[in-house]
């Protein structure tokens, strides 16, 4: 316990300095924007600036990175309230009572309250990341490659199952094409050639950062221009500091919001959309004023804000610990921890106990930047959404080129860019999930690696999968997951809770 504050004191003289801050508020700044303009997600701005800061020194880089990542994820709620169109996924639950708070000439008042709840969320979540992280890392010294195997495949499934709302189905088809994506090249082990076609190119396989700046990027480009051009909801904000007994009065909706949204972040995939709906459908079920939500909620709004930012640390716990994302953003921030010489994993306590818990100082760092900047610049800001598209789009497609060409100065990642673009945006028409998609590039080596090696190990021997403890315990939430997932299985579950609940 001591050895972590003095190591926690440690690492904040890494960032006690001008250039820190310079980048905190900067990058901060550029994630607001981006989260704020709809179409530009979070994990789109964190893949554009991991190509663009590819020549810092890994601990700037990658505040950079978290910087964008938590002012995106914060800047969502701008668009959320006053345009009825959530800047990123995570804030579509935020939509729900910003909008008519808008509406009702309170669109001040709701972008104030959405930062302070954003605020607090992402301080909770950061005490569970400096508790957690330490000890997850420690259990997961216990996983072998039979483990490995099957949480793999227990993140493509719950992710799957989690990001997808009408038809898990599709959650999984998404989760295994991005599998199949990560089988492309020569395998691990024996250097063979896999699904290359005699494409000397594709030998290499298909890099994560091309791939994900063309599904989050170049897809929301064509995905934007697509769709209608929206219309603010107020020109006018009137009062944004919010009331100090106003937050207090829902203390208890932001502590239940907090754990809520830290648990989901840290399912593999899963993300803070669904932390926020969690969170959202939680206060409204335990709220005095459930007669209130949809119509302009205060706790509502508050609920929502707070599921989605907690989740941010949440998601950065396994990622940091078992080198499993536990979002789409996550997923380009792990890519860019590799890119610079970082390996997140079981042994980093043992390998880089520091950079833990630097990782908790920029997430810190940013929560507050998120504060002063938001409470701050909150008029602004609001010419950003005044902005025409069709100048806007034009400059990202750029950056979405000349991202994956900065880093291996090759047209062909260019052309992959390109590819997944129109694979992403294909994929978002029929109404796949694109979070499976990431998880399952991410997790493809993972599951590859493992799967053969624990075949090496075992000679072939299935039993080790099914009966190691850990390994068990996975393969049947696996499956739990699965079953649930299934019509009349659940039909079956709610009659026998109901039957329970009725005796």
């Amino acid at each position: 316990m001591l050895d972590g504050l003095v190591q926690l004191g440690n690492a904040f003289t890494v960032f006690a300095n001008f250039t820190t801050l310079f980048n905190v508020l900067w990058a901060t700044l550029a994630g607001i924007l981006i989260g704020s303009l709809p179409g530009l997600t979070a994990t789109m701005g964190v893949a554009l600036l991991t190509t663009l800061t590819y020549q810092l020194p890994p601990a700037q880089a990658i505040l950079i990175l978290i910087s964008v990542y938590v002012g995106a994820i914060y800047g969502g709620s701008r668009s959320a309230i006053l345009l009825n169109i959530p800047g990123t996924p995570a804030n579509a639950a935020t939509t729900l009572d910003g909008f008519p708070l808008a509406r009702s000439g309170r669109g001040g008042e709701a972008m104030g309250i959405a930062t302070t709840a954003s605020m607090m969320g992402t301080f909770i979540g950061v005490l569970f990341l400096a508790a957690i992280a330490p000890l997850l890392a420690e259990f997961a010294l216990r996983f072998g490659s039979y483990e490995y195997f099957w949480l793999a495949i227990f993140g493509i499934v719950i992710a799957g199952q989690m990001t997808s709302f009408d038809d898990a189905l599709k959650g999984w088809i998404s989760g295994f094409l991005g599998l199949m994506v990560a089988m492309v090249g020569q395998e691990s082990i024996h250097a063979y050639d896999r699904l290359t076609f005699g494409i000397p190119d594709l030998a290499g396989g298909l890099a994560l950062i091309p791939a994900l700046v063309g599904a989050f990027g170049f897809a929301e480009v064509l995905t934007v221009m697509k769709n209608r051009a929206p219309e603010l909801a107020a020109r006018s904000v009137g009062r944004v500091l919010p009331k100090l007994s106003e937050l207090w009065r829902y203390k208890r909706t932001i502590g239940r919001s907090g754990v809520i949204g830290t648990v989901v972040g840290i399912i593999p995939g899963v993300g803070e959309d669904i932390g926020a709906w969690i969170s959202y459908a939680a206060a409204r079920r335990g709220s005095k004023e459930k007669e209130q939500f949809g119509k302009g909620s205060i706790e509502g709004l508050i609920a929502a804000e707070t599921g989605n930012n907690t989740a941010i640390p949440g998601a950065l716990i396994p990622a940091l610990t078992l080198a499993v994302p536990g979002s789409a953003p996550a997923a380009v921030l792990l890519a860019a921890m590799l890119i610079h010489g970082i390996r997140p994993g079981p042994l980093i306590m043992i390998e880089a106990p520091d950079f833990v818990f630097q990782v908790v100082w920029m997430v810190m760092l940013a929560t507050v930047a998120i504060g002063v900047i938001g409470l701050l610049l909150t008029r602004p800001l609001l010419q950003v959404l005044r902005v025409p598209r069709e100048r806007l789009m034009p400059v990202i497609f750029v950056l979405c080129v000349i991202g994956p060409y900065a880093i291996t100065q090759r047209l062909f990642d260019v052309y992959v860019m390109i590819g997944f673009g129109i694979l992403g945006f294909v994929l978002r028409e029929m109404k796949y999930p694109m979070a499976p998609l990431v998880l399952g590039i991410i997790l493809g080596e993972i599951l590859d690696k493992n799967l053969r090696r624990a075949l090496v190990l075992a000679d072939g021997d299935l039993t080790p999968f099914f009966t190691r403890p850990i390994s068990m315990v996975l393969w049947i939430a696996t499956l739990l997951v699965i079953l649930l997932a299934l019509p009349p299985v659940r039909r079956g579950v709610s009659r026998l809770l109901r039957w329970e609940t009725a005796a």
